[in-house]
C-alpha cells in the first residue's frame, strides 16, 4: 500500500487520454498530470462534457508524488539544454520520466511546494479572477502564498491551487480495544503501557517530532526544540512503543493484529476503512497535521506565459460545488471548499474524519517549512531518538 509521500519509484501510470479526447483527432487544449486516486473519473467526464468539440484533454494518473517531483525536474532539466542539443537530449531514458511533453498543471503536495519554488521548477497561477478563488478560506489561501524563497507571505504570489486535503490519524483495529476497555482519543494514548510495542507509525520526523509536540501542547511548526522542556524524553517514551517505522507498511502490522495501533495519513486508512470495519480511526482532539493536494503550473522559461483559460477554467470547476462532493466522497481526502459549499452531501457531514469538529480544525496544522537551522534541530532530534535502542 503505497503512502501519498513515499520516496518510493512507481512503475505504473493510467492514461486517461483516449477516454477524454474522443478519437484523438484535435490539438490537445488542456494536459494534466495528476495523483493517482485524488481525482475521480467521474469529475474528468462532466468537465470535458462542457468543452467544445475541437478540444481535447490529456489527464494522466501517477501513483506517487515523488514521481511528479522527478517529472518537474525533469521538465526543468530540458530548459537548461541548449537548442542545438534539445532533440538529442529528449531521447535519452530518463528516470521515471511520465511525459516527455510538459503539462500545463501538475499534482503537487504543499510539502514539496517551497523547494519547487526555489528550485524555479513551477510558476505563479493568476487566479484572483476565477470564481471560487475568492470563496476559498483564507487558510488555503495563505498556504500558498509564497515569496520567491517558498516561504509563506501573504504578501506573495499565489503558486498553487488547493484541491484535496487530508489529515494524519490514529487508526486502531477495533477487537483488540474491545479487549483493553478503552479506546484513542488523543495523541498521548500512544505513550501507555498497554501499546508497548503495539504501534506502528510513519517514518517521517516532521510527522513523529509534530505529534509529539502536540501532545505536549506546541505547534507542529514550532522552532528551537531544545527550548521545549521534556521533548526529547517524550520522543525518547514514544520510541520504546512504536514496534514499526514505515512510510509504505505501516497499515499492513494493523490488518494482521501484528500492531493494535498506527499512525498514518487519512488518504490511506479512510479507503482501508470501507474495505475493513473492524479498523477505526480518530483525529486527536488536539489537533493534527494536514496535507494539501495542490495544482501547480510547470515552469516555461522561453517566454513565461501565465495559465491558459482553459487552464484556470479546470481549476474553478475544482472547487464547484458538484466536483466538492465528488472530490469528497470518491477521493479519502476532502475538498477545501466543504466548508464553504451549502449543499455539502450528509454523508460527509456526518463523517467526523472528513467534515472535522470546528475546535479540532483549529487545533490542526499545515506543516510549514523551516529554516535551515530548524531543520538541523529536528534531523538532529530525530537521529537521537532512532538511535536509542528498545
Amino acid at each position: 500500500m503505497p503512502s501519498r509521500r513515499s520516496f518510493l519509484i512507481s512503475a505504473g501510470t493510467l492514461a486517461l487520454t483516449q477516454l477524454l479526447s474522443g478519437c484523438g483527432n484535435y490539438s490537445t487544449a488542456l494536459r494534466v498530470l495528476f495523483l493517482q486516486g485524488s481525482i475521480p473519473p467521474q469529475l474528468l467526464k462532466a468537465f470535458h462534457q462542457q468543452l467544445s468539440k475541437d478540444q481535447s484533454l490529456s489527464f494522466k494518473s501517477t501513483a506517487q508524488l515523488k514521481e511528479l517531483w522527478q517529472q518537474l525536474q525533469s521538465w526543468q532539466r530540458k530548459n537548461q539544454v541548449s537548442p542545438g542539443f534539445k532533440d538529442w537530449f529528449s531521447q535519452l531514458p530518463i528516470v521515471n520520466n511520465t511525459s516527455s511533453k510538459r503539462s500545463d498543471l501538475v499534482t503537487l503536495g504543499d510539502a514539496w511546494l517551497g523547494e519547487a519554488i526555489q528550485n524555479e521548477l513551477i510558476q505563479p497561477l493568476t487566479l484572483t479572477e476565477t470564481v471560487n478563488w475568492q470563496k476559498l478560506s483564507p487558510r488555503w489561501q495563505a498556504l500558498v502564498k509564497r515569496n520567491k524563497a517558498g516561504n509563506l507571505d501573504l504578501q506573495g504570489q499565489v503558486w498553487g491551487a488547493p484541491y484535496r486535503w487530508g489529515t494524519t490519524l490514529i487508526a486502531y483495529h477495533s477487537d483488540q480495544f474491545d479487549t483493553l476497555g478503552w479506546t484513542p482519543t488523543n495523541w498521548e494514548d500512544l505513550w501507555r503501557e498497554e501499546l508497548r510495542h503495539r504501534i506502528a507509525v510513519v517514518d517521517q520526523p516532521r510527522e513523529i517530532i509534530g505529534l509529539t509536540l502536540k501532545k505536549l501542547g506546541y505547534s507542529y511548526n514550532s522552532p528551537n526544540l531544545s527550548q521545549i522542556p521534556n521533548l526529547s524524553s517524550q520522543l525518547q517514551a514514544l520510541n520504546q512503543q512504536v514496534k514499526y517505522y514505515s512510510s509504505r507498511y505501516y497499515l499492513q502490522p494493523l490488518i494482521i493484529g501484528d500492531v493494535w495501533l498506527s499512525v498514518g495519513w487519512s488518504s490511506d486508512i479512510l479507503p482501508l476503512m470501507a474495505k475493513n470495519r473492524k479498523i477505526k480511526a480518530i483525529i486527536p482532539q488536539e489537533g493534527t497535521s494536514l496535507w494539501t493536494d495542490i495544482w501547480v503550473q510547470p515552469k516555461v522559461k522561453e517566454n513565461d506565459i501565465g495559465p491558459s483559460t482553459l487552464t484556470k477554467q479546470w481549476i474553478d470547476f475544482c472547487w464547484e460545488e458538484s466536483s466538492v462532493n465528488q472530490i469528497s466522497l470518491l477521493t479519502g481526502g476532502a475538498s477545501p471548499m466543504i466548508y464553504k459549499t451549502p449543499t455539502i452531501s450528509t454523508k460527509i457531514q456526518t463523517n467526523p474524519l472528513l467534515f472535522i469538529d470546528e475546535h479540532i480544525m483549529n487545533n490542526c496544522d499545515f506543516i510549514e517549512p523551516l529554516s535551515n537551522e530548524d531543520k538541523q534541530e529536528y534531523e538532529k532530534i530525530w537521529k537521537e531518538m532512532r538511535e536509542v535502542k528498545i
